[in-house]
């Protein structure tokens, strides 16, 4: 089995809890308006890698991974739509008794019978879900990112009826994100999941603005600017400290 990898990260420290080997998958479906890697969304672009191989230099990082109560992270790009991929490195995984994490926005979540069977089996082997929800309010989330969200929320309740851990992670941007009744609601929502172990808000930032420009792709965010630390606590504070 091989997946398209866009670049590996050996000793993440965000990604989950320890310190975790990372697989940055190629391929989205969401165009966020504030993403750091839009040279990741292209589909069937990137390394071919093989299990076997990413399995073989995933092993020389064991002790540090054991260590630190680590582990393996896929993100992407988006993990899920390479999700028999995923499948087949975590088996591999669990094998080794390494520690599995999906980080994920979910925007290729679809109520398919062939999906729903393959997410069944990657939830036999996944220990945390990552999940990215980048806005509550769907018309704002359709303009922030291309595509609605009514398919990820549902995705978020999925999770928490299987009882599948999760950490919210939230993007806050400056007049995008940060409204105030919305972050309300999207409080409100993180309250109905009963698998949330976690919330984190990821203050938006300009580092990845340059590979707009390689890419030739017009950056509609240039003026805005990353969010201070009051709007970060106030943010923090809304959605409810876990």
């Amino acid at each position: 089995m091989q997946g398209y990898i866009h670049s590996i990260e050996t000793s993440g420290m965000v990604d989950g809890p320890g310190i975790r080997y990372v697989i940055f998958t190629q391929g989205c479906l969401l165009r966020c308006q504030f993403c750091h890697n839009p040279d990741t969304w292209e589909q069937k672009k990137g390394k071919l890698m093989s299990v076997d191989e990413l399995i073989e230099d995933i092993e020389t990082y064991l002790p540090y991974m054991k260590h630190s109560n680590g582990g393996v992270t896929v993100s992407g790009g988006e993990p899920l739509l390479q999700i028999d991929f995923v499948i087949a490195l975590f088996k591999k995984c669990k094998e080794l008794g390494i520690h599995t994490t999906v980080d994920t926005s979910a925007g290729c979540f679809s109520n398919s019978k062939r999906f729903l069977e393959s997410l069944d089996e990657l939830l036999k082997y996944t220990d945390l879900f990552l999940l990215d929800i980048k806005q509550i309010n769907n018309e704002k989330h359709k303009e922030l990112t291309s595509l609605p969200n009514t398919h990820i929320l549902q995705f978020a309740k999925l999770l928490s009826d299987r009882n599948l851990p999760v950490w919210i992670r939230h993007v806050l941007v400056p007049t995008k994100t940060d409204d105030v009744q919305d972050l309300k609601e999207l409080g409100e929502f993180i309250q109905t999941l009963t698998n949330v172990e976690k919330i984190e808000i990821l203050p938006y930032h300009q580092m990845g603005v340059y590979k707009w420009e390689q890419l030739g792709i017009p950056y509609a965010l240039k003026d805005v600017n990353p969010p201070n630390e009051e709007l970060v606590k106030k943010a923090k504070e809304l959605l409810g400290s876990i």
